[in-house]
């Protein structure tokens, strides 16, 4: 039985005659592929990728395991569409805490059409894509049983500043995410830090980043997760991060892919101050929806 993710924070979303990913019960994300050639560039990506024995299985487990495609009913009734069959991220956790963070100063391939090109120019100046390096994408946090989840409008979202980044990073890790006060950041410790934290996890990817010159990862996400319920009952909060969205990737041809690393050093900066100083939130008050 396919349905419409539950915890999906970016991208296109299927429902109300839209085009957008499902997901069925057994763990697998079917992802519609694009009409033009982002469809095949992914499908060589995920092809190439899963088959190419020099990616180190620490590095491997970053990304969803792929399992080929299939032609399925798309989700907005225009008939049958060939779709990406990955690992559904989401599947073992029960109220997730999301946030999908685009990486890269620059989001378009060099190879891209010049209408395309000034399309995403557009986004990351408008956005903090160009002074950050990455920009958030859109994300949930879960607050409680009575709440449930806070998932602002994407719109809010895509006119975050600096400052706003900075707040909603310390909110991800906070029992108080729309409270008026400050983000009391009770969750940083065994969300973001530890050895097996979020923090870890970006510094074992970017130790690769340093280090590969095969692929330049354009357009690319960081996702990053937790399960904050099982925190509060003394578990392990499940952290994970995962790297998705793959239509832009082109070949590194022997050189680093500074775009992509200079973005998650940027990320990891922010993530290490969080760690470091706790208490020191940069803007005062909560982010709202307009009114």
């Amino acid at each position: 039985m396919l349905k419409i993710p539950s915890h999906q924070v970016a991208g296109h979303q299927a429902g109300d005659g839209m085009l957008g990913p499902l997901v069925d019960d057994s763990g697998r994300f079917y992802k519609p592929l694009q009409s033009d050639a982002r469809g095949s560039q992914e499908v060589a990506f995920y092809t190439s990728f899963s088959s190419n024995t020099r990616i180190p299985d620490h590095i491997r487990r970053f990304f969803p395991i792929f399992y080929g495609t299939q032609l399925l009913e798309a989700s907005d009734g225009s008939g049958l569409l060939p779709h990406l069959v990955l690992q559904d991220l989401a599947f073992n956790f029960v109220h997730p805490s999301v946030m999908d963070v685009k990486i890269g100063s620059r989001t378009w391939n060099p190879l891209a059409s010049e209408d395309y090109i000034q399309k995403c120019l557009k986004k990351d100046r408008e956005t903090t894509s160009l002074p950050l390096g990455f920009r958030i994408a859109g994300f949930q946090i879960y607050e409680n049983k009575e709440s449930g989840f806070w998932k602002p409008d994407r719109k809010l979202v895509m006119g975050f500043t600096v400052d706003d980044v900075r707040s909603v990073l310390r909110k991800f890790v906070s029992s108080n995410p729309c409270s008026d006060s400050d983000p009391d950041c009770s969750f940083a410790s065994i969300v973001y830090g530890g050895s097996t934290g979020i923090l870890a996890q970006l510094l074992e990817l970017k130790a690769w980043f340093e280090d590969q010159t095969t692929l330049h990862f354009y357009s690319c996400s960081v996702i990053m997760m937790y399960e904050k319920e099982a925190a509060l009952e003394g578990r392990t909060s499940g952290a994970e991060v995962k790297l998705v969205d793959f239509a832009h990737v082109a070949e590194g041809k022997g050189v680093i892919d500074h775009n992509f690393l200079g973005g998650l050093c940027s990320l990891i900066k922010l993530v290490s101050e969080i760690l470091t100083s706790p208490d020191e939130c940069p803007i005062k008050g909560g982010l709202r929806e307009p009114e």
